[in-house]
């Protein structure tokens, strides 16, 4: 799996764009965490309400299946720009400089491509629900309450395209590196060893506590 990764900043226009797209990207994240936020807060009115009253929340499943997509897709270019995800680096954790870049382009030109036909596909499931001319926009809804489906369905193609946008970026990043023979590029994820990990917790640590002591 991948250990913990830093991205570099420096003044280039990759880095610039970068750090202009993560501020996209940490919005869609908290929206993501307010949704789980908010199924907590439907479980405890629907449980809350049939427990006291008798009468659990109205839709409740409805408003789950409405949800469940915010904390499917919202964080996914986010986690990926701090290079997060769950894979298996036995090889590429052994490679360096230009072969490096070189298997990190190749992973994530792949991971493109599918990206891009899952923002077809999923932009195709959107136009086949959504409809000026029907009532609420919507030729589906929800099957107990009817909610409009087409909302839940549009934030997948949104988020792929974020996340494409994340991926053009990295292919950048690693070509730039492996064309320049770059040690240490920036605005891709650079694993991180276990010293460099302690070293960099010690210093958000002791940022932390020096904070807290000014603050006193």
């Amino acid at each position: 799996m991948a250990g913990s990764a830093a991205v570099l900043e420096d003044g280039s226009l990759i880095s610039r764009w970068d750090r202009q797209l993560l501020r996209l990207e940490r919005v869609m994240a908290l929206i993501s965490g307010l949704a789980v936020f908010s199924l907590m807060v439907l479980a405890v009115v629907s449980v809350g309400g049939r427990n006291a009253f008798n009468a659990p929340l109205p839709g409740y499943v409805d408003w789950i299946e409405q949800v469940m997509p915010l904390i499917a897709f919202m964080g996914i270019s986010f986690v990926q720009r701090d290079g997060s995800h769950i894979r298996m680096d036995l090889v590429i954790s052994a490679l360096r400089g230009r072969a490096l870049w070189l298997f990190e382009l190749i992973s994530v030109l792949l991971i493109l491509a599918l990206m891009l036909a899952l923002l077809w596909g999923s932009g195709s499931h959107f136009l086949r629900s959504f409809d000026f001319a029907a009532p609420l926009w919507s030729r589906d809804s929800s099957i107990d309450i009817g909610l409009p489906i087409w909302p839940a369905k549009l934030l997948a193609p949104v988020a792929f395209a974020v996340l494409c946008l994340r991926l053009l970026l990295q292919v950048w990043g690693y070509g730039r590196a492996l064309v320049l023979g770059l040690a240490r590029p920036a605005a891709v994820p650079l694993v991180q060893s276990a010293a460099e990990q302690a070293a960099a917790e010690a210093e958000h640590l002791g940022g932390v506590s020096t904070s807290a002591s000014d603050r006193d």
